[in-house]
């Protein structure tokens, strides 16, 4: 089963800087990673994408964290990180990893699915 492990979270002062790792294992061989992103949820609020990038390196960020986060992969380490710098208060919150994977089962039958890390809380004060 495919397992994401999260790394990097913390808690910093408004200004201050973090790196998030997200690093997928257990892939099987007939599977391909596609987009990975960044998902957040703050107290009281829907969970929202931060940024994801595709397989290909088309990036999304949200309009919040534009010129601040920085989405980046290395395919060849199964990874993906999120530079957070200037942070505010406002980016306080629970911080998931996903991907999604494309492949093929037995019959040579098409199939996806999603997989989760299990958050890293990021907190932010003044």
């Amino acid at each position: 089963q495919v397992q994401l492990v999260e790394s990097g979270g913390g808690s910093v002062q408004a200004g201050e800087s973090l790196r998030l790792s997200c690093v997928a294992s257990g892939i099987r061989s007939r599977f391909s990673m596609n987009t990975m992103g960044w998902y957040r949820q703050a107290p009281g609020k829907q969970r929202e994408l931060v940024a994801d990038i595709s397989s290909g390196g088309s990036i999304n960020y949200a309009d919040s964290v534009v010129g601040r986060f920085t989405i980046s992969r290395d395919n060849t380490k199964n990874t993906a990180y999120l530079q957070m710098d200037s942070l505010k208060p406002e980016d306080t919150g629970v911080y998931y990893c996903n991907a999604d994977f494309v492949g093929y089962v037995d019959g040579g039958v098409p199939a996806a699915f999603r997989s989760w890390g299990q958050g890293a809380q990021v907190t932010v004060s003044l």
